[in-house]
């Protein structure tokens, strides 16, 4: 006979197992019974009606804490409207709010009040799917943007491998996949996932699942990838029976195979795409440079974090490098809607102010030495190095004053590239040859031009070349470079050039979003635009442990900036690559060194201008200068110590001024004034070590 401690272990065991709910067909029973229609049992269960039919039909089961919740009102029900009892008299239905219509504004931008009106693209409409409130919530979330009610569940999801994915605001969808084309099934057909297209002419975005360690082995995918190639060169082989088992339901891959950043599509069917991104966080698909800590963050809070991405800047799609080329493509589509004047259809035509949808090949000197136009034209002429400052000044120009005083300062310029890509003209059309061309400022192009001759103070670094030492003879430089000479009053006689006569501002609305994305997430962080400099550095001090996943996006967002730029001259990939050939990147519209090097130049342009400034205002000069960061010798700890201000107390104009906005400096970081002469008696650049990890500069990005 069974002891009494085992009667109440046995007891206590079934105490603690899982509510049982009362079979499907009495649970519909039990709410027809109170007279509540499954809309507003949805609603209350913060739910879909979806949902609520499959509870009472069986095909699913909630999961805590809605399964408690909804346990509390069976019972409750049960208890007033119990089996072969006459019921009450039903209360009339609650009046049901009025249907959201399947029209949608999305988020305003540039370009949108710029587009013509052609034929608008019909919307489809994804089914809705199950969400849930998150068992594991983020800490703190930020505003809630309008959702497109194609999309009721947002941009996103973190599946892990309990079958919760995790989205944005706090919801959980029960995933039942098991398989990667099962998944990709129900994020297309019961997820409700997706974003709305960023231009009129565009195409909504793709709905992304991250997946955790837990999530891809439980798919049967490998918990590691391993190789001897870069993390982010490595794929699954063709063999594997993921790959397999995706190309057997008539799904396809994407060249770049099942990596990080897998892509799974079928063609689209008229205007409904038919596409799901993965990412694969054990396979380091989220870079910790562009992304500090968010791998290691619980999914909740990674949904958090790309969510805020994602309605700020865009879904991703790969790197922060992948996403900025992407995003300049979403704002600026290739195509739109034109009606043929001949039959009346509507056809596929140029969209105004985009690079349109084939390749552009370089001018030889805005292209790189393995390039087919280089390669193949036995080109010898040079090339354009329009490229971002890594300059220390010579230590023997440092004077006695300078020396004695105790501190060295750095600043660094807020996304100094994105906001150099503010009103930026570049060359929409190919490049015309031109020999002993009249300069104009006007133009974008390449000009062979002689400018070695300009004496300028040798305590400042040269505007013309990123080592800042002067040309040593005629060499390439892209307009903006030129025109300075020209800002500084000299006369410059190009001796030929590559010119672009069809101009626009083709990266306006790229830097407008991204503008905001910053700006608005500094500002949640606590560093808004009213601050006071003395209040903007006490904030920018302490605001990434105010909240380490917006910390993240703004990491991300500056990622997304050099990133994208340095992507539009992504050099050749992988040990097969023979110099001559062409490869993948160059069969893309947004392959333009060119545009690349625009935006370099106008911001080494704009470094140098107010180092001039400040030397004209305050008689101090840089001891170093890297990318977007500049060193000064200081009194105190402070910019404030050195930095120009009128009587007013006001920022003198011209120089280095503190804020959040781009463009604008902030201080990353403060040295004994001994420590950096003795890095530079070394050759060696205080910014960079100010700055910490060098990874700073505008970068040819791979994928």
């Amino acid at each position: 006979m069974a002891s009494e401690e085992e009667l109440f272990a046995n007891i206590d065991a079934l105490l603690e197992e899982e509510p049982q709910l009362p079979p499907p067909a009495e649970r519909a029973r039990l709410r027809e019974a109170a007279g509540i229609t499954q809309a507003r049992l949805a609603q209350a269960l913060k739910s879909t009606v979806q949902t609520v039919k499959n509870y009472e039909n069986g095909r699913s089961e909630p999961k805590s804490p809605r399964l408690e919740a909804y346990q509390r009102l069976l019972n409750g029900w049960a208890a007033k409207y119990p089996a072969h009892a006459v019921p009450a008299a039903a209360p009339a239905p609650a009046p049901q709010p009025t249907p959201v219509p399947q029209t949608f504004t999305a988020v305003p931008t540039v370009e949108t009040d710029l587009a013509e009106p052609d034929a608008p693209a019909a919307q489809p409409v994804r089914p809705a799917a199950r969400p849930a409130t998150s068992r594991r919530p983020a800490a703190k979330k930020a505003a809630k943007a309008a959702l497109d009610p194609r999309f009721p569940h947002g941009p996103l999801a973190v599946l892990d491998g309990d079958g919760s994915a995790y989205g944005v605001n706090g919801i959980v969808l029960d995933c039942p996949a098991t398989t990667v084309p099962q998944l990709v099934e129900w994020t297309l057909r019961e997820s409700g996932l997706g974003s709305p297209k960023l231009h009129r002419n565009g195409k909504d975005g793709d709905p992304l699942i991250v997946l955790t360690a837990a999530a891809a082995v439980k798919l049967g995918l490998p918990e590691r990838l391993e190789g001897h190639e870069q993390r982010r060169s490595l794929r699954l082989p063709e063999d594997h029976p993921v790959v397999k088992q995706v190309l057997k339901a008539r799904w396809q891959l994407t060249q770049r195979g099942f990596g990080p950043w897998a892509r799974i599509y079928r063609k689209a069917t008229g205007n409904q795409r038919q596409c799901v991104q993965l990412a694969v966080l054990s396979w380091d698909a989220l870079d910790a440079r562009s992304w500090p800590g968010v791998s290691e963050m619980e999914p909740a809070d990674i949904a958090r974090v790309l969510g805020v991405y994602a309605t700020r800047v865009i879904t991703p799609r790969g790197s922060t490098a992948v996403s900025g080329l992407e995003l300049m493509t979403a704002l600026r589509p290739p195509t739109r809607a034109v009606q043929d004047r001949e039959t009346g259809n509507w056809v596929s035509g140029h969209n105004p102010g985009s690079l349109g949808t084939q390749p552009m090949d370089p001018a030889p000197p805005e292209a790189t030495p393995e390039h087919p136009v280089v390669v193949n034209s036995g080109w010898t002429g040079g090339f354009l190095d329009e490229e971002a400052y890594q300059w220390v000044r010579d230590v023997d120009l440092l004077s006695d004053e300078e020396c004695m005083l105790p501190y060295a300062v750095g600043l660094d310029l807020n996304t100094a590239f994105l906001a150099a890509a503010a009103r930026l003209v570049v060359g929409m059309s190919e490049p015309e040859y031109v020999q002993h061309p009249e300069f104009d400022k006007r133009i974008p192009g390449s000009w062979f031009v002689d400018l070695s001759g300009i004496e300028l103070d040798p305590r400042l670094p040269s505007p013309f070349t990123p080592s800042g030492k002067r040309p040593t003879g005629p060499a390439w430089y892209q307009t903006h470079t030129v025109a300075y000479a020209q800002e500084l009053g000299y006369n410059v006689a190009p001796i030929e050039a590559y010119l672009r006569r069809e101009t626009g501002a083709y990266l306006d609305p790229w830097h407008d979003r991204l503008k905001n994305a910053y700006v608005d997430t500094l500002a949640d962080l606590g560093v808004t635009k009213d601050l006071s400099d003395r209040e903007f550095i006490a904030a920018m001090e302490h605001h990434k442990q105010k909240d380490p996943a917006l910390a993240a996006v703004l990491s991300a967002i500056k990622a997304t900036v050099k990133g994208g730029v340095g992507k539009l001259r992504e050099r050749p990939q992988g040990k097969s690559y023979k110099e001559g050939e062409r490869w993948p990147a160059l069969e893309r519209p947004t392959w333009r060194p060119d545009i690349r090097a625009a935006v370099i130049s106008k911001a080494r342009v704009n470094m140098h201008r107010k180092l001039r400034n400040m030397a004209d205002m305050t008689g101090l000069y840089p001891l170093a200068v890297l990318s977007d960061c500049v060193v000064y010798p200081s009194p105190g700890t402070s910019p404030l110590d050195f930095l120009p201000y009128a009587a007013s107390g006001k920022p003198q104009p011209g120089g280095f001024r503190l804020g959040p906005t781009p463009g604008l400096a902030k201080v990353e970081g403060v040295q004994e004034m001994a420590w950096a002469v003795d890095l530079m008696e070394k050759g060696l650049n205080p910014a960079r070590h100010v700055k910490g990890d060098g990874h700073d500069a505008v970068f040819d990005e791979g994928e």
